[in-house]
Order: C-alpha cells, then structure tokens, then sequence
C-alpha cells in the first residue's frame, strides 16, 4: 500500500502539474489523494500542521518584509539606489553594466525580492543601457541574473522559509549573516564577466562624475542664455558643482540604506529577533516614503497593503499545503528512503552534493522557489547533514540553486518579468544570459565545497 500511496503522492503532483493546475493544489490534492492509501494518516492532523505551518511566530517576519518591499517600490527609491551606483562605478567603460551589478546589491539588500528588484530597478537601468548602446536582449539578461542577489542578501523571506521547513534549531539571523558574502561575491563575479564581455563586445564608456576643467555657468535663473553669463558673473569649477550633487545622490541613497543596518546589526547585535526586526525596518521605511522623501501620498498606502495581501496569500497557503504534503512524506518515510539511496550510491560526499545540485538546478526550470523550499528542505537536509554540511551551509546553497532557477525558462519568474520590462523576447534574452548563467553556476560549486567563504565567527557561524 506504501508504494500505491507514494506513486499517488510524488506522481500525482507532478501530474497535476503537467496540466497546469496550481503548485498549491497540486500538492494539496495529491496529499489528499495518497492519504487514503495509508491507514495511519489522520485527516486532522493533517489540517493542525497546516495551521500550525502558518501560526509561527517567526512568520510574521514574511509579511513585514513583502510590505517593506512594497513600500520600497511605491516609493521608487530604486532611483536613489541606481544614482548610487552610478556614482561610484559608472564612469568606466561599461559603466552602466556595472552600476546594474551594484545596484542589484544595494536594493537586493533592502527589498529581499528577485522579482522586485527586476521590476523597481528594471524599469529604470533597462532603458539607460538601452539608449547608451547596450544590447536590449543582454541588458534584460544582466538586470535579471543579477537580481539573484536579492535572495541571498538579507533581508530574504525565503531564508525564513527555509529556517520553517528546517525545522527548530536553525537561526534566521546566522542565515542573514551567511547569505551576505555570497551575495557579494556574486555581484563582483557578474562585474568581472562584465568587464570580460566589455572589453570583447567593446562597451560604451560613462560619463566622468568629475572634471577639472572650468566651464560657464548655463540655466541661472531667468537672465541666463546658453553660452552667455549674466553681468558680474564669472567662471566656475564643474568639479566644485558635481561635488555638492554627489554628496547630495550619497546622502539620499544612504537612508534607504540604514534599513540593511537595522536588519543586520539589530538581529547580530541581539537587540532585536528576525522578526522584530523586520517590524522596526518596514516601520522605518514607511516613515521614510512617507514622511522624509514624500515619495508617495499617505491614501497610496491602501494600495501598498492591497499589493502584499496578495503576495501574502500565494506564499502563506503554499506554506500550509506543503505542510500537509511534508507531513504525508513523513508517513511514507520518503525522506529516509531517498537518505539511504543517496548515501547508497556513493560514499564521497562531494559526489553526492554534485548529484544534489543537478537535481535541484532541473527541478528549479519547472518549479517556483518556495514550494521547492518547503517540499526538498526536508527530504535533503537529513542527507547533507549525515555527509557533515551544517544546515545553515546547505540553506545558503540550496537558496541560492533555486534562485538560478528564477533566471531560467520555463518557469523561471523573474526572467518572464524582465522580459515584460524590457520588451524583449524569452528566447533571445536566455541566449545572452548564458555567460551570466555560467557565472552562476560556478559560483555554486564554490559556495558548495568552500563553506569558509561566508562563515561569520563573530556572530556563532
């Protein structure tokens, strides 16, 4: 009966899939389905875990960080962001491709979200690069590959996922601290492949935020005319002026910045949990839209809770009904058998976790990131743990492998939206992406077998 009941459980799922239904229902159902193959599946504990799934304490970090992105985007402080950027490293050659690079950094750092920052940033850097003769197909390629940032640099709501579908003992501030270096570390290998792909496909060079030279005066006023200064009026330093207005892009930027701080200082610190301290960041930067930039009108904010109610229900019913088809998993220990069988194969671990990665990276083409969290956190982690990788190293590797699989079709979300904002076709763009993919894949083999590169001593990892 076991074996009828997981044919029904993992082919039922995968067949509700096929005709489009719902990742939800199709777990929902196919948990359903098996449990009348198994004697011991009781229907209400089923229903208790899914309530138990989305009655956590440590939840309520999600929505404050959805609501936080939104506020972030109706405020349109991704402009502050890419001004950063451009500020720092736009003025060399392929400059512009590196400010996507940092920017994605910095905003992946505030929002949390892939999808978020190709929208927010997207609509912004996509027509820069455009208009100063970037290829349209590789600037969606770059804006959507470096978005993978996001979910690596904290603040990530799928790191809380992860933490819930690991079960007790795993720390959503030692998740934070790790997932920062990779996140770097990812941004500064898109900018050296930029630079590779520069000096190839010979990019168009920045403009200096600098110069010595002097210059006339041009827009004073009323009384001024191009060419001319009004009497008494002599000559100025450009260098002098630029000064005033890079310090001024600097100080705009480093507010919205102080949300990344609250986060990683409040929870390292100990002055705050994960939790409470998503609640102060979404608290600070609705102040901040609101009240210091006035970015947006306060009767907007209706339309800010609208947009996370809805991100809110996809991701807390995929939690609860995950929970139902983890719990009927455990019945069939599906788990332990997939444990033995992966041990079984080999001994070398670093075979195994190669073999874990390829399924995760095809698995990651047809499903989105949450659900994947929810449904191989358990089946895996046990694995990787008896082959002596911490759980807080395999939360990392395992979130970053699913972001990959928000870049690539058929399913891939952000790719579809930075398609979406920079009008391109889905075809053309995944062409130019792959030395970025590349890129990324390395980078995984990396994370996997060098877990130094982001442990933190300072705070327990």
């Amino acid at each position: 009966m076991n074996g009828i009941a997981t044919l029904v459980l993992i082919g039922g799922f995968f067949l509700l899939m096929a005709f489009k239904i719902p990742v939800t229902f199709s777990m929902l159902l196919a948990a359903i389905g098996s449990m009348f193959f198994v004697p011991l599946a009781n229907p209400t504990t089923m229903v208790r875990m899914m309530i138990d799934g989305v009655s956590n304490f440590t939840m309520l970090a999600i929505p404050f960080f959805i609501v936080m992105g939104e506020i972030m985007a109706a405020g349109q402080i991704s402009d502050k962001i890419v001004d950063l950027a451009n500020l720092v490293v736009g003025r060399f050659r392929g400059g512009l491709a590196y400010v996507n690079c940092i920017d994605s950094m910095f905003f992946g750092g505030i929002s949390g979200s892939a999808v978020a920052d190709v929208s927010s940033l997207g609509s912004v850097v996509i027509p820069m690069m455009v208009k100063q003769g970037y290829d349209r197909e590789f600037t969606v390629g770059l804006t959507v590959t470096t978005a993978c940032q996001g979910v690596l640099i904290p603040p990530s709501h799928n790191m809380v996922i992860y933490a819930l579908a690991a079960g007790t003992g795993v720390s959503i501030g030692q998740l934070f601290y790790a997932g920062f270096a990779p996140g770097i570390c990812l941004g500064l290998g898109f900018m050296l492949m930029c630079l590779l792909l520069g000096k190839k496909h010979n990019f168009p060079k920045g403009e200096k935020m600098f110069k010595d030279d002097k210059v006339r005066w041009i827009g004073i006023g009323d009384t001024a005319k191009s060419g001319k200064l009004p009497e008494g009026e002599g000559w100025i330093s450009l260098g002098k002026l630029r000064l005033g207005n890079c310090m001024k892009v600097l100080l705009s930027a480093i507010l919205p910045m102080m949300t990344l701080v609250i986060i990683l200082v409040g929870t390292g610190a100990g002055v705050f949990t994960a939790t409470e301290s998503s609640a102060v960041a979404c608290f600070y930067t609705f102040i901040l839209t609101y009240f210091i930039f006035r970015a947006d009108k306060i009767k907007n904010f209706f339309k800010v809770i609208k947009n996370s109610l809805k991100t809110l229900a996809v991701v807390l019913t995929l939690i609860a009904t995950a929970k139902a088809f983890a719990y009927m998993m455990t019945l069939l220990r599906i788990p332990n058998a997939i444990t033995n069988a992966l041990i079984g194969f080999s001994e070398n671990p670093y075979v195994i976790f190669l073999i874990i990665n390829i399924l995760l990276l095809i698995l990651g083409c047809f499903m989105d990131m949450a659900p994947l969290i929810m449904i191989m956190t358990p089946i895996l982690l046990p694995v990787v743990q008896k082959l002596g990788m911490t759980d807080i190293h395999f939360g990392i590797v395992l979130i970053f492998n699913l972001a990959i699989g928000l870049c690539t079709p058929p399913v891939g979300s952000a790719l579809f939206v930075g398609c979406a904002v920079g009008k391109t076709s889905l075809e053309a763009t995944a062409k130019k992406m792959l030395p970025l993919f590349a890129t990324m894949v390395i980078l995984l083999i990396v994370f996997t077998y060098v877990p130094y590169i982001f442990r933190i001593p300072l705070f327990g990892y």
